[in-house]
């Protein structure tokens, strides 16, 4: 057989596996991995979430081929920088670093980093004896002894020469007048001491007035101080993290935060690993993103630990791409179609319920 020949039937006997590995090609390889409520696999271990969800819309949209490969977090940032797959489809937060070794679709929700704490918190009367006996709950009532003094001092001025009930010595006086100033004030007004002189009865007019609102105030303070948020134990916002035991996970923005906030805490290999300490009393606080932080204790921890209301570090989530891709111009487009769909709220609700 000529040479030429023989080229020509073996180029007929390999274009079907030409074709083959040409066809295999198209298929697109999304790397993600398990992140609830973004990905996660249900029982019959199909990919599910929120991310997962929207990029099955856009792949619809785009006529696209594709399939997951799971992987760590680590492994899947490097995966897309060195193009060893399409695209990463995960709970992913778009950072300047990142940013660096890849790009990035729109984002496709902004939230921030959250805070869980004990649902207990070491409350109980404890922590309401530590507030009551708290430096700014003892500066209102050193405010407010103040306070009744001044009056009762204005009272026996006035009153010291026309009223036996507030002579004698000046201590004996001032006294009288500290206590006529405490019973109005409280307007119980046992009516065993009351002003004469007109200067007296004039101070005595203000100071009912006056009382009222000091009392709502100070009425309010305690009411603040007892409260369940406040009792709820070593954190209760962004500013006690100073001096809380914290635990993230590793290799995360949420533990990228603390570090450059310059705050210890325990890294973790998981959020089930940071949450379990939690729960188990070994840290007072989990910093992550508030998403995934509040899906997590809602299906795992619901009845032994809790989300604060704070949100902080705000934290874009996106499709992570090789750079320079193609295909990042046509997602973009896509996705902003699906952000304005109804659909895309009912999912977000579906996941999350009711976002703040």
């Amino acid at each position: 057989m000529r040479p030429r020949s023989l080229l020509l039937w073996l180029g007929l006997l390999l274009a079907p596996l030409t074709l083959n590995a040409a066809q295999a090609s198209d298929v697109m390889t999304i790397a993600t991995r398990d992140v609830p409520p973004f990905a996660m696999k249900d029982e019959s271990g199909n990919w599910q979430g929120i991310s997962i969800e929207l990029w099955r819309t856009l792949a619809t949209k785009l006529d696209l081929e594709y399939r997951f490969r799971e992987m760590g977090l680590k492994a899947m940032l490097d995966a897309v920088e060195h193009q060893e797959v399409d695209a990463a489809v995960a709970g992913l937060t778009i950072t300047s670093a990142r940013e660096r070794r890849m790009d990035f679709t729109h984002p496709f929700l902004s939230s921030g980093l959250g805070i869980a704490v004990r649902i207990d918190g070491g409350g109980g009367w404890l922590t309401v004896s530590q507030r009551l006996f708290s430096v700014p709950f003892l500066q209102v009532i050193a405010s407010l002894l103040g306070l009744l003094l001044l009056v009762g001092m204005l009272v026996w001025l006035f009153e010291r020469r026309h009223n036996a009930q507030f002579g004698g010595t000046p201590t004996k006086g001032i006294g009288a007048g500290l206590w006529w100033s405490a019973v109005t004030m409280t307007t119980v007004g046992y009516g065993d001491k009351a002003p004469q002189s007109l200067g007296g009865r004039l101070v005595a007019m203000v100071w009912m007035f006056a009382g009222i609102l000091i009392v709502s105030s100070f009425t309010a303070a305690i009411t603040t101080a007892l409260t369940v948020g406040e009792l709820g134990g070593k954190v209760r916002g962004k500013d006690d993290l100073p001096r809380a035991r914290i635990a993230t996970v590793a290799d995360t923005t949420s533990a990228q935060y603390l570090t450059d906030a310059r705050l210890k805490f325990h890294a973790k290999p998981s959020l089930e690993d940071a949450l379990d300490a939690l729960a188990g009393g070994t840290v007072d606080a989990v910093v992550y993103d508030k998403p995934i932080l509040s899906y997590q204790i809602h299906r795992q921890f619901d009845d032994r630990l809790r989300m604060l209301s704070v949100r902080f570090e705000r934290q874009d989530y996106g499709i992570a791409l090789p750079s320079g891709s193609a295909l990042r111009e046509k997602l973009n487009q896509a996705l902003l179609e699906s952000l304005h769909d109804p659909a895309w709220d009912e999912l977000l609700f579906r996941y999350l319920g009711a976002t703040d």
